[in-house]
C-alpha cells in the first residue's frame, strides 16, 4: 500500500471532490490504515465481504460504506440495512425496491443512478432518455434520496474519449438538478475531475495491487 499516493491525489483535487476508496479485495487492516490519515468513506461490490469488514472495523464510527457492485435482488434489503450510500442503482425496477425496502427498515440511503453513456455490453445501467422520460416518476420514490449519477466508462478509450463521457454525465446530473457526479477510477481519475466528478473511485491507486 503506497498511502503518500492517497494524500498526493487527495492534495491535488478540488475541495468538492471525494475520493472513495474502493476497499474490495482488500483486508480490514489495510481500510484501518488508509483511514487513520483521514479517509472515512471506502466502497465494496460484493455483500458477504463488505459485512465481515464491517463486523470486524464497527469501533470506526467515521467510516461510512458505500457498495458500488452491481445490485442482485436478492441482497437489497441487507445492502440498505448496511449502507449508508448505493451507487448502482441501474434500473427503475430495483429504486422501487430500494425504496420499499428503506421504508421497511426506517432507513434513508443516498443513492446514485448508474447511467450508461456507451454501448457496452459488460456494463449496466440506466439509458440517459429513459432516465429522463422516467424522471418524475423516479422523484416520486419514498425513503431515499437522490444524490446523484454514476457512471463506469468502457476499458481502452483515449483520454479524449473518456472526457467526452464524464461531460455527458455532468450535464445529465445538472440538468436533473443533481449536485453529485460518481465517475473516474484509477485509470481516469483526472479527466473525471476535468469534467465535473464529485466522488473518486479509487482502488489500486490508493491500495495497490489486490491480493486476490
Amino acid at each position: 500500500m503506497d498511502s503518500s499516493n492517497y494524500l498526493r491525489i487527495k492534495n491535488k483535487i478540488p475541495l468538492n471532490v471525494k475520493i472513495l476508496a474502493v476497499s474490495k479485495g482488500f483486508k480490514s487492516q489495510e481500510i484501518k490504515t488508509i483511514h487513520n490519515i483521514g479517509q472515512n468513506d471506502f466502497g465494496e461490490s460484493k455483500f458477504q465481504e463488505a459485512f465481515e469488514k464491517q463486523l470486524i472495523l464497527k469501533d470506526l464510527k467515521k467510516i461510512q460504506w458505500h457498495f458500488i457492485g452491481r445490485l442482485q435482488s436478492n441482497k437489497i434489503r441487507k445492502i440498505v440495512q448496511n449502507f449508508k450510500y448505493i451507487h448502482s442503482v441501474d434500473s427503475f425496477q430495483k429504486l422501487q425496491r430500494i425504496s420499499n425496502i428503506s421504508f421497511e427498515e426506517k432507513k434513508t440511503p443516498l443513492i446514485m443512478l448508474q447511467v450508461k453513456f456507451s454501448d457496452d455490453p459488460t456494463k449496466g445501467g440506466f439509458n440517459p432518455q429513459f432516465l429522463m422520460e422516467k424522471w418524475n416518476e423516479i422523484k416520486e420514490c419514498k425513503n431515499i434520496i437522490l444524490k446523484g449519477l454514476m457512471t463506469i466508462n468502457p476499458k481502452g478509450l483515449s483520454s479524449r474519449e473518456n472526457s467526452e463521457l464524464f461531460i455527458k454525465c455532468r450535464s445529465l446530473a445538472d440538468s436533473l438538478d443533481l449536485p453529485d457526479c460518481s465517475m473516474g477510477m484509477s485509470g481516469d481519475w483526472e479527466e473525471a475531475v476535468d469534467s465535473g466528478s464529485t466522488w473518486l473511485r479509487l482502488g489500486t491507486l490508493i491500495f495497490g495491487d489486490r491480493s486476490k
